[in-house]
């Protein structure tokens, strides 16, 4: 089996993998902190096995079309923010739904996307050099993003200093996946571990949905009802952001491939990047977690659509 047919069908292995964890953890209630601490060390396994396929060193290198990078910028962080926000302003979430909801919608995709703009017919040399630009812009943003839209006395009366953290089990994987990047440079057969490293993200984030499934069962029966009503909430910004994609592209007069590539990375959302701060969350903000893990799910069975429709009916 190749690669590219694992991140193809990966959907199905999240949903085997979620399967497992609500089995096991319905099975056996008091494996639940067993499972919690598992988790951590394989989150940040996955968080360095997905950066480290973003050449973080070349955040200049998508600057060279500006045309491209301003697209992605406009699409990514002023049009998606706005239509994540009226989401949430419409549909009244509480306020731990709220949270969840932003949290996902507000980042974009920095791994897998590049992955569906390849089924897609898309430009994958852009969507490899675009990468870097949004992850380095999305950790700067979201902070302020969250401010803006979250809840202001919800957020007041957490401790902050419990969500370190959370942002050490993002820096630290980057910083290593940085480091691994410079060592691949001054050892070019070192890219080999690359390649190989680019195996692990689907297996990796299957264990982590296992675990969170498991970890977390009693708060995805309690919440059925409202996740239930998530997905077409993240159905409605897939079909949203496909069509912003394409007046972007029109606008700017993108080349087809540019196009599609363009609506590949306003489709995908950075889920497990911001899954650390959501796992760290107040107790009574569980359900924030739960709801990221179903936007991935609705999220990459859109892919499944996206690859048929962006380059058949979209930009043809």
């Amino acid at each position: 089996m190749s690669r590219l047919t694992l991140e193809r069908y990966q959907v199905w292995a999240y949903l085997i993998a979620i399967g497992l964890g609500l089995a096991v953890g319905t099975a056996w209630p008091g494996i639940g902190p067993a499972m919690e601490t598992l988790l951590w060390p394989t989150l940040a396994a996955l968080l360095f096995a997905t950066f480290f396929q973003v050449p973080v060193l070349h955040v200049r290198d998508a600057l060279r079309d500006r045309r491209f990078a301003g697209a992605v910028m406009l699409g990514n962080f002023v049009l998606l923010p706005l239509l994540a926000w009226a989401l949430v302003e419409v549909f009244e979430f509480d306020l731990v739904v709220r949270l969840g909801v932003l949290l996902v919608l507000l980042v974009p995709c920095t791994d897998w996307f590049i992955t569906f703009s390849q089924l897609g017919k898309g430009d994958v040399p852009r969507a490899i050099a675009i990468t870097p630009l949004n992850l380095v812009l999305q950790l700067i943003l979201l902070p302020l993003y969250l401010w803006l839209m979250a809840d202001a006395q919800s957020l007041g009366s957490w401790n902050w200093a419990t969500l370190a953290p959370a942002v050490l089990i993002v820096l630290v994987p980057l910083a290593a996946a940085v480091l691994a990047e410079r060592w691949i440079q001054t050892h070019p057969k070192a890219e080999r571990f690359r390649d190989t490293m680019g195996w692990w993200p689907v297996p990796l984030l299957s264990l982590v949905v296992l675990l969170i499934a498991g970890a977390q069962v009693g708060t995805v029966m309690e919440a059925i009802d409202q996740l239930q009503k998530m997905v077409p909430v993240f159905v409605l910004f897939l079909i949203a952001a496909a069509l912003l994609a394409k007046g972007i592209a029109l606008q700017l007069r993108l080349p087809v491939e540019q196009g599609r590539t363009l609506a590949f990375s306003m489709g995908t959302r950075n889920s497990f990047v911001v899954l650390p701060l959501a796992l760290l969350l107040p107790a009574g903000w569980e359900v924030a977690a739960v709801v990221i893990v179903v936007q991935s799910l609705v999220e990459l069975f859109g892919m499944v659509a996206y690859v048929w429709v962006i380059p058949r009916l979209l930009f043809k």
